[in-house]
């Protein structure tokens, strides 16, 4: 057996998804389309933003991927680009799972999640999700997610990429829920909401430190998580997982020290 097979299917796959990803900018740029209407920044404040968005078909396996490395990121159905008139601070970052090392917080956040229990399964909507949902949005968020049935399933149970749901449970209670895209070389983590009267087990940290793990498990070489903003105190917590990689502008990734 080739001791080197494995090695050469995965720079396959990688070259793979460089032309994939070229491909997709090429069309993009020709299809040229118009970003929407101005509304207020939730990360910024006192900034208007706004977004490119795209319904792109055929959708195969890959596809989602290259549109992330293009800075795009899935809400429900819709894919979309922040494209905003006064910066470009949202850019993608995502988690290179061969590199990665936990802190000493994260290595002790896991040791206190032991007693978790984690099933993966496909996506489904409950009425006992929904009322964690809630309780999240209530003590997280600033009042621009209502909760409502429609919004819970419209933003995390519609998808037309491949998506799993995660849901970890402590002494038979529903702890947390996370939704993620399933891509071939990679997985991105869509939304994770928890109970707030658990905090103290920063559950959204054990959540990342799973996903790396099952990323492993899989053979992705990378975890996206979504935007990262580096003067928004919201989303700093992104930039402890290390190594990490940030989408530049000139669409080259910048690793971490």
């Amino acid at each position: 057996m080739d001791p080197h097979a494995d090695d050469r299917g995965a720079g396959a796959a990688e070259r793979s998804h460089r032309r994939r990803t070229q491909l997709l900018a090429r069309a993009i740029a020709a299809y040229s389309p118009s970003p929407g209407e101005d509304f207020r920044c939730p990360y910024l404040s006192g900034q208007q933003a706004r977004h490119l968005t795209l319904l792109p078909e055929p959708l195969g396996p890959g596809v989602y991927h290259a549109l992330m490395d293009l800075n795009f990121r899935r809400l429900g159905p819709v894919f979309y680009r922040p494209q905003c008139q006064a910066c470009d601070a949202c850019r993608m970052i995502r988690v290179p799972v061969a590199a990665f090392r936990p802190s000493r917080a994260q290595r002790r956040c896991y040791r206190r999640n032991r007693d978790v229990s984690v099933e993966t399964a496909r996506p489904r909507p409950s009425q006992e999700k929904h009322a964690l949902y809630r309780r999240y949005l209530s003590s997280r968020h600033d009042g621009q997610m209502d909760g409502s049935p429609v919004e819970f399933r419209g933003f995390l149970y519609e998808s037309e990429v491949a998506t799993i749901e995660l849901t970890y449970r402590a002494e038979d209670r529903l702890l947390a829920v996370t939704l993620v895209d399933v891509e071939p070389l990679a997985l991105s983590a869509v939304y994770c909401y928890f109970d707030p009267a658990q905090a103290w087990r920063s559950p959204g940290v054990f959540n990342v430190l799973w996903l790396i793990e099952e990323c492993r498990r899989r053979g992705a070489p990378y975890l996206y998580l979504g935007y990262y903003v580096r003067d928004s105190p919201k989303m700093s917590y992104k930039a402890t997982y290390r190594p990490h990689e940030i989408l530049g502008a000139d669409g080259r990734w910048v690793r971490s020290r």
